[in-house]
């Protein structure tokens, strides 16, 4: 029975964070409905329900298509999934479990922002068979938080994630970002210091980017951001520091405990089978890709008109593409490199039929020259200098680099 990861897509937010370009919006159709705290306004106009509705009808007819896989993860992400009133995320996970084969020890993980956490939410998460927790942090000062637009403060966060334990999570991630407006490398050492001791199983900590049309990026005038090499000094002392505190980096940005890898996004980058439900989500089965409608009206019809005939996974889709030979090659590498084991080359010639050292051994001569990877005991991986320069060291193994 092959493997398969099921991502879930909730839209939703209190509010978009001013550097945010992800698929989400408030839950109401009209924009002067403020959301208070974690409850929504009953001007929502039953968008919430409907779409939920929708959701389940997605999953319950795309279901045949995936009798013969087994279900390792599932990750409820957006957007705010905690948003979601109580019950909402129960209807779901019952729907996943009676028409998906769910293993028993599988890995379920809900993204939560502080401030839309209670104590009935994560008791009904538990109860659903939640066993994994995401908490968007970002930074633990509260200067900082207000200038990127979050609506929580380094307090609230604080309960919610004491709530999170008192509730019987034992396996939480807690997403930190580095290079905010006015930050600087103290400021985002006291961030790493506070956060570890709260002992969380897993550190995800990712640089700013500023994407262009986030009113972020319209204001970035206004701030002084750190410079290039002040965010590399976030980097080195990010991994430096929680090496020290327990905390092995198993992939560029994230960082865990022994035994607590996040095995969901670990399908990503080890180019897994994943389908993706809702709102704009994207899957990759048996090396096809396609979409769903990131509108809500096409997504609404999409989910009418889907197939429930078992066929072709994502065979309702316009824009689905095999990846060719070639494209599976390059993913393999960049996305494979993005881990600190890097990629073995046994695993790319049982995978593609042919060595690793006729596709790219050129490319790896050279990079291994420069010092940017290393090759040793049958795998490619990124050295500590090769870690700062990834993007470009990942941009090589492109065939337009090639030729």
């Amino acid at each position: 029975m092959n493997d398969l990861s099921i991502y879930i897509h909730i839209p939703f937010c209190v509010r978009k964070c001013l550097y945010c370009d992800f698929l989400s919006f408030p839950p109401v159709s009209d924009p002067s409905a403020a959301v208070c705290g974690n409850e929504l306004p009953e001007s929502s106009d039953k968008r919430v329900d409907s779409y939920v509705n929708l959701l389940l009808e997605e999953l319950t007819k795309a279901a045949p298509r995936y009798n013969e896989y087994q279900v390792l993860s599932i990750f409820f992400g957006g957007g705010t999934p905690s948003l979601l009133p109580g019950g909402e995320v129960s209807r779901i996970m019952e729907t996943v479990r009676a028409y998906y084969r769910v293993t028993d020890d599988a890995e379920v993980t809900i993204e939560v922002n502080p401030e839309t956490v209670t104590e009935s939410k994560l008791r009904e998460y538990i109860t659903a068979g939640i066993n994994r927790i995401s908490i968007g942090l970002q930074s633990a000062d509260d200067d900082e938080l207000e200038r990127i637009g979050r609506i929580h403060d380094y307090g609230t966060f604080e309960r919610a994630y004491e709530l999170a334990r008192e509730a019987g999570f034992r396996n939480i991630n807690i997403d930190l970002m580095a290079s905010l407006p006015e930050q600087s490398i103290d400021s985002y050492k006291r961030t790493l210091e506070k956060v570890v001791r709260l002992t969380p199983e897993h550190i995800s900590a990712y640089s700013l980017t500023l994407e262009e049309g986030t009113p972020l990026y319209k204001r970035q005038a206004e701030y002084c951001f750190p410079s290039e090499e002040e965010d590399r000094e976030m980097y080195r002392l990010t991994g430096e520091y929680l090496a020290s505190c327990g905390y092995h980096r198993y992939e560029i940005s994230n960082y865990a405990r022994d035994g607590y890898e996040c095995k969901h996004n670990m399908v990503y980058w080890q180019r897994g089978n994943y389908v993706g439900f809702g709102l704009g989500a994207s899957s990759m089965v048996e090396n096809a890709r396609w979409s769903v409608p990131a509108d809500m009206e096409r997504y609404q019809n999409h989910v009418e008109n889907l197939s429930t005939n078992g066929g072709t996974p994502g065979s309702d889709m316009t824009d689905r593409q095999i990846l060719t030979a070639r494209e599976q090659m390059e993913e393999y590498m960049f996305l494979g490199l993005r881990m600190m084991c890097g990629v073995g080359e046994r695993e790319f010639e049982d995978e593609f039929g042919q060595p690793m050292e006729t596709v790219y051994g050129e490319v790896i001569e050279t990079m291994c020259g420069q010092g940017l990877l290393v090759r040793e005991q049958g795998r490619v991986r990124l050295s500590g200098r090769g870690i700062d320069l990834s993007n470009y060291v990942m941009a090589q193994f492109l065939f337009d680099e090639i030729e």
